[in-house]
């Protein structure tokens, strides 16, 4: 997000020099610079034995299934916001949370932290927000991400850490 004006006093910011990050939006009247920074956004792969949970949300992409995700609120830890998404979209409570790297999303100017869960307890309740969410066979995530490049990342990721020697899952890469 670049600022045009300061949040602080409303005035129009100037450009200053901050060295190794060029040119910057500066307001002289609260001395603040306000560099460019990306929304963090989690994406959680919610693991339940051999299954792993997906969702369908039309806005986000019409023929393809996605994972939990969901911005990170101020004042919340990237681990709570990890805990509060799952919940809110499903119902269900996750634990053992693994981080497992990260995604930019130029297009939005969203970083993207992506984690592993397991199931913890609970029913499957979804939200409004969610068209559509159940348990799926890890050997067809892939394949029913078909839109959601960066969510088929974080599942390649999960089968690495979890040791997935098959090859199945992967049959859609091909």
């Amino acid at each position: 997000m670049k600022f045009i004006y300061c949040p602080i006093c409303g005035k129009e910011l100037i450009d200053r020099d901050s060295w190794d990050e060029g040119s910057v939006p500066y307001c002289p009247v609260d001395d603040i610079m306000y560099f460019d920074t990306p929304k963090p956004c989690v994406v959680v792969a919610v693991m339940k034995d051999k299954e792993i949970l997906l969702l369908k949300q039309n806005y986000t992409f019409k023929n393809s299934k996605v994972l939990v995700s969901g911005y990170v609120t101020n004042g919340e830890s990237v681990e709570e916001t990890v805990h509060r998404e799952v919940k809110e979209e499903t119902g269900i409570t996750v634990g053992e949370i693994k981080y497992l790297g990260s995604d930019y999303l130029a297009s939005k100017e969203i970083i993207m932290l992506t984690f592993m869960a397991k199931y913890v307890e609970g029913e499957i309740n979804k939200s409004s927000e969610v068209d559509w969410v159940d348990w799926g066979n890890i050997d067809d995530a892939i394949c029913e991400m078909s839109e959601d490049e960066i969510g088929k990342r974080v599942v390649r990721k999960l089968l690495k850490e979890i040791g997935y020697k098959g090859k199945k899952a992967y049959r859609c890469d091909i």
